[in-house]
Formats: C-alpha cells, sequence, structure tokens
C-alpha cells in the first residue's frame, strides 16, 4: 500500500498549451488589423504607434504587478530580442501588404525548421537528419505555394517582393524563437511585455522623422485594437512559454494558419488557395518530423 503523496499537484498539462492557443489567435487578430492600418499609413508608422500603444496599455499591468525591474543581463535579453523583432515585424508587415494573409503565415512556418540549424550554430547542437529531411518539406512546401500563384497568373512584382520579405522575415522568427523560451525563463509575462513594446517603439522612435504618418480616426483604432490584441499575445505566450517545453508548444504555432485564414477572410474578403494550403501542410509536416523526439534505444 503507497503512503499518499505529500508533493502539491501539478497545474493541468493544458493550461500553457491552451494559453499559447489563446496567445496565437490574438497574434493573427494584430496582423490583421496592423496589415490594414499598413495599407493606410505604412508599415513603420503603423509599427511605432503599435508598439506606444501598446506600452501604454502595459503599464498599468506593470504597475499592478508590483513594477518588476529587469537585472542588467535580462535587460540585455530584452533589447537583443526587442531588435530581432524590430526586423521581422518590419519584413513581415511589408510583405503582408502584399500576399494574402493566410499566405504570408504558411509561408513563414518554415522558421521552427531554420531555428533548429540557428540552434546548431548557437548553441552547438548537432543537427539531425530529421532537420534535413525538414527542410526539404520547407522548401518544398513554399515552392508549391510560389507555383500555385504563378500558375493563377497572380506572381506580380509586388507579390514577389512581398514573399521574398517574408521567407527574410521567417530567418528573424527562427532567431525569435531561439529568445523566447530563454526570456520567458528569466522574466515574467508583465515584465515581458512592458520592456518589449517598450523597447520596439523605442527604436521606431528614432526613426520616425522620416516615415511618420499621423492616421486617421478609423485607422487609429485599428492600430489600437492590434496594440492590445499583441499585448494579450505577449502575456499569453510568455506565461504558456515558462510552464511548458519549447517542443510541446511549437507545434501549437500551426493554429496560426487557421486563425489567419478566418481573419483574412472575415476582414480582406482572402481566400485560401488549394496551392497554399497543400504548401501549408508539406511545412508543417516538415516542422513536425524536425521537432520530434528521437526514441531512445529498446532494451531486450
Amino acid at each position: 500500500m503507497h503512503a499518499p503523496s505529500s508533493e502539491p499537484a501539478s497545474p493541468p498539462s493544458w493550461l500553457p498549451v491552451l494559453s499559447v492557443v489563446a496567445g496565437i489567435g490574438a497574434f493573427s487578430a494584430m496582423d490583421a488589423a496592423i496589415k490594414g492600418a499598413s495599407i493606410a499609413v505604412g508599415v513603420l508608422t503603423a509599427l511605432f504607434l503599435r508598439n506606444l500603444f501598446g506600452t501604454l496599455l502595459t503599464i498599468p499591468v506593470w504597475l499592478a504587478a508590483g513594477r518588476p525591474l529587469p537585472r542588467r543581463h535580462v535587460l540585455i535579453v530584452h533589447a537583443q530580442r526587442s531588435a530581432i523583432v524590430a526586423a521581422m515585424a518590419v519584413l513581415f508587415f511589408y510583405g503582408l501588404v502584399r500576399i494574402p494573409l493566410a499566405e504570408g503565415i504558411a509561408i513563414s512556418f518554415i522558421a521552427p525548421i531554420v531555428a533548429l540549424y540557428f540552434a546548431a550554430v548557437m548553441l552547438g547542437e548537432k543537427i539531425r537528419p530529421q532537420a534535413i529531411v525538414a527542410a526539404l518539406l520547407g522548401i518544398v512546401g513554399v515552392l508549391v505555394i510560389g507555383a500555385g500563384r504563378f500558375g493563377a497568373g497572380a506572381f506580380s512584382d509586388e507579390a514577389i517582393a512581398g514573399t521574398a520579405a517574408i521567407l527574410c522575415s521567417a530567418m528573424f522568427y527562427a532567431l525569435n524563437l531561439v529568445f523566447q523560451r530563454k526570456q520567458a525563463l528569466l522574466a515574467g509575462p508583465v515584465e515581458i511585455a512592458l520592456f518589449q513594446n517598450g523597447i520596439l517603439a523605442l527604436i521606431f522612435l528614432v526613426f520616425s522623422p522620416f516615415f511618420l504618418v499621423w492616421p486617421d480616426t478609423a485607422t487609429l483604432r485599428m492600430i489600437g485594437a492590434g496594440a492590445f490584441f499583441a499585448t494579450c499575445a505577449l502575456l499569453f505566450l510568455s506565461w504558456g512559454y515558462a510552464r511548458a517545453e519549447a517542443q510541446v508548444l511549437v507545434p501549437v504555432e500551426y493554429t496560426g494558419f487557421l486563425w489567419a485564414a478566418l481573419f483574412g477572410w472575415l476582414i480582406f474578403g482572402e481566400r485560401v488557395e488549394a496551392a497554399t494550403l497543400a504548401g501549408a501542410v508539406l511545412i508543417v509536416i516538415g516542422c513536425w518530423i524536425a521537432t520530434r523526439k528521437a526514441r531512445p534505444p529498446t532494451l531486450v
């Protein structure tokens, strides 16, 4: 007969997953809002005001949480990730203005595969054969999406530029995935949300004299909604990634395609083409192969 365990019950394993699903949904809603604002006033203005509003929205939450301040080495991580996110966001929304929302999200799914190679370079991890297979599937998936657009006669210069920008953005997103887990282990969700919004706003503020266009009321509402959804997403994702391993949560990122398809259809009337769906499936399969754990040898 076993004695009852005195250890406290661990939180349900599905809570971090649910938190990340909610975070991805919030980020997809933000993508749709900022895409609309970027069409109206330009990508840089939309991103600057989104992060400025996000900072203002987060300050009361930060004050209520006891004003957590990062130590110097944690602040460096906040700054590093913010610089990566700045480049990622500019490239992503430049591309998203030029191609459908779901298509852009599908192409960006190659980031988890690329993250494995960054982890090999930055952390000295060994590249497994699965990663090579995953990379090939990811490349084929992107080519299928491109071929579908080309076959439909929609591969204009603007679409080529948009696709290239999102592929470049995915490289920065892969770096972001490496830093995201590290940041979540060093700081709480409220601290991450405040300092990422604030540092990003400062980055864009430096360049604002060259691009700032004051938006009309409707566009301001879109940017405000984008800031709200982005802040919610940061809180949900930071909470989830601090409580579960990245390999458990990375597959949840792929629900972003469903969210993007929904918001793209509702807001912009965009349809998901068969080639986009097929390419997304290939990329997701590649990511699934790449993130599978190797089975331990069986003892006979």
